[in-house]
């Protein structure tokens, strides 16, 4: 497997090191520092160009950033990453301790202190090194940063997530001394990408939803508006499923509870009313509440900041939502969350880190995404989020993150992509299902989350005709166009050639079949459904953690997907397929980079029903994937 990663990997910095070196001049000499001087390829956003610059970065502005340092041994952590998930290899499940990684792979004290005492020099504070001597961490005006790494900081105006946005960024690549070259393999921090790291969620309307929803699939229907799908296959939107709904959705026993595991929770900002949150909507959903010291939280060193901006309550949502749908689904599991102290800069990756780092989780849940598909991260952001990933890796940690909402992202983008970090091949990306249960809890819709909108139009229904036409909501998914399929997707993603598929396996995710979250909103506690793949990831996650309950010794999964795709139309995994089915809703749910009409309404969701160029089918889809979790799952995993 490494040798495909890697091969993906160096393309795409040959690519980008290229049209770099025709695109900008090279980079002044900063003052005071003689030595050579080598740019690192890949430095700069896409949406950094001369065309899009509106002006020079102030240069008072203090920057934290974060220097990343090179494994000792790339290829060689992607061998033995590959080889610990391969089920029959030698080194299966042969995992590595943090303390263990860190003397084999992670860069040694020497580079950490040469890299420290060259920061320095150039007038940068350096205010500490992470744990797995992965980042050294400094801060600096930004002029300063300018002159350290050759580079120009300034403002650019371009058309990002469907709006216009004004972000900083290198306006050229960063350069560093040619003897540091092959230790240093990115400054984070400089630029403002990680800004379009944005949680995947949406809370339905309380008051619309009580007035006229179904607690189960077909208990309320509205006939009084065109019935376009047989008898038992329409339905008004469903309330959301409260615990025992879920739990019964995914077969799981009184047993399966993930004891002796610990769930780790990745996100920006903090809820403060997050257990008492969490253990009042447990007593109504059916779910057992947190016991003490169940949950934990590792949070940012002098608190948050750019609350407004970065749009803390969505993040606390998000938050909300992962930590109550990982405990239904793994009530016993421990749940560890790392908040970022922003969405900008470095404040998610360092979140990240820390979960891989401290090696405390078992898995890790990431229920956010790159708004702008793959590219407008720079490839160098994205290369530290693989490396994090690698590690988890070779711990046996295993990394979930959803694929997103905007189904194939031409709305927000304007083309088909995917989206990123679900896109890197070391993590299990998450797509989604829309699931409609009868009274007894069994499956009477099961498909792939890609809804199309249609307006009542007296006896008939109008699809809709917005910016993205029908497309009302759906799972991201398709071909990356940076990343090459690893080993273990080789022949599984029809008319992908060689690049890797998302997702890998789906799970609930349709906000009108969604899940029910207890949460306080400007003092006022409300239980109300949530869907998107922000709750598929998490739900994932759970799973995970009951089946390494189920392992002896609570031996860890590590990397699931080469797992997954060994137990490929098993009874372990249900084959999605189109459905014909639909529900009714006098109010249409906003995600973020969706059109859909605003206000009370009739209207029709039609599932599953290719609004883009996605939908489940036989087999692997860019929807579901491999399909989602059946009755043989748990004990598929545990074995």
């Amino acid at each position: 497997m490494h040798s495909r990663l890697w091969h993906a990997l160096a393309a795409t910095a040959a690519l980008l090191a290229s049209t770099v070196a025709t695109a900008v001049a090279a980079p002044s000499t900063p003052a005071g520092d003689t030595a050579d001087r080598t740019p690192i390829a890949g430095s700069t956003p896409a949406w950094a160009t001369p065309h899009t610059e509106v002006a020079r970065a102030n240069g008072n502005t203090v920057r934290h950033i974060k220097v990343a340092l090179a494994f000792r041994d790339q290829a060689d952590a992607e061998r033995l990453a590959a080889q610990l998930a391969t089920p029959g290899s030698a080194e299966h499940g042969k995992f590595l301790s943090s303390k263990e990684f860190l003397d084999r792979f992670a860069a040694t004290q020497d580079t950490v202190d040469q890299v420290s005492q060259w920061l320095a020099t150039q007038g940068l504070h350096v205010t500490g090194v992470s744990a797995n001597r992965h980042f050294v961490n400094a801060e600096a005006p930004t002029a300063a940063l300018e002159s350290a790494f050759g580079t120009r900081i300034a403002a650019f105006r371009t058309r990002i997530d469907g709006a216009v946005r004004t972000l900083t960024a290198p306006a050229s690549p960063v350069t560093v001394p040619t003897s540091l070259r092959a230790s240093i393999t990115a400054v984070l921090g400089l630029d403002d990408s990680a800004i379009l790291l944005k949680p995947q969620h949406t809370r339905t309307d309380a008051a619309a939803a009580e007035q006229h929803c179904a607690r189960w699939w077909g208990e309320q229907n509205n006939t009084d508006v065109p019935q376009k799908y047989p008898s038992g296959f329409q339905s008004n939107a469903l309330c959301g499923y409260t615990g025992t709904q879920i739990r019964a959705m995914y077969k799981l026993s009184d047993g399966n509870t993930g004891a002796g595991t610990t769930i780790g929770v990745v996100g920006a900002y903090n809820s403060d009313t997050i257990v008492a949150d969490t253990n009042q909507a447990a007593g109504q959903l059916g779910v057992p509440p947190l016991a003490e010291g169940q949950y934990s939280a590792v949070l940012p060193e002098g608190g948050f900041t750019d609350a407004t901006e970065c749009g803390a309550e969505g993040w606390a949502a998000e938050q909300t939502l992962d930590v109550q749908a990982s405990h239904t689904i793994a009530p016993a599991a421990k749940i560890r969350y790392y908040a970022g102290k922003t969405c900008k800069g470095t404040g998610i990756y360092d979140a990240f880190n820390q979960a891989v780092a401290g090696n405390a989780v078992d898995v890790i849940s990431n229920s956010y995404g790159n708004a702008d598909g793959e590219n407008s991260l720079p490839q160098t952001a994205r290369d530290q989020f693989n490396a994090m990933a690698l590690q988890a890796a070779i711990q046996g940690q295993t990394v979930t993150v959803s694929t997103g909402d905007a189904g194939n992202n031409s709305g927000p983008v304007g083309r088909p992509t995917v989206s990123f970090p679900s896109s890197s091949p070391w993590v299990v990306a998450v797509g989604g299902t829309s699931v409609g249960l009868d009274q007894n809890n069994q499956p009477k819709v099961l498909t792939g989350w890609e809804n199309s909108g249609s307006t009542q139009s007296g006896s008939s229904w109008a699809p809709q005709q917005d910016a993205d036409g029908p497309f009302a909501s759906g799972a991201g998914g398709g071909s990356s166009a940076l990343y090459y399929a690893p080993n273990w997707q080789v022949g599984f993603v029809p008319g992908s050639g060689e690049n890797r598929g998302v997702p890998d396996i789906a799970a609930l995710a349709d906000s009108y079949t969604g899940m029910l979250v207890g949460q306080t909103i400007k003092g006022q506690f409300g239980i109300g459904s949530y869907g998107g793949t922000s709750l598929a990831a998490p739900l994932i996650a759970g799973l995970v953690a009951d089946a390494q309950q189920a392992r002896t010794g609570n031996a860890r999964a590590g990397m699931l997907t080469p797992i997954l795709y060994s137990l490929h139309r098993s009874s372990a995994i249900a084959d999605v397929t189109p459905q014909q089915a639909g529900v009714w809703t006098p109010m249409m749910h906003a995600f973020g980079g969706v059109a859909v009409p605003g206000g009370q309404g009739s209207y029709l969701i039609d599932f599953d029903a290719r609004p883009q160029n996605l939908q489940s089918g036989t087999g692997w889809d860019p929807v579901t994937g491999l399909g989602t979790p059946a009755d043989g799952f748990i004990t598929a995993l545990s074995q």
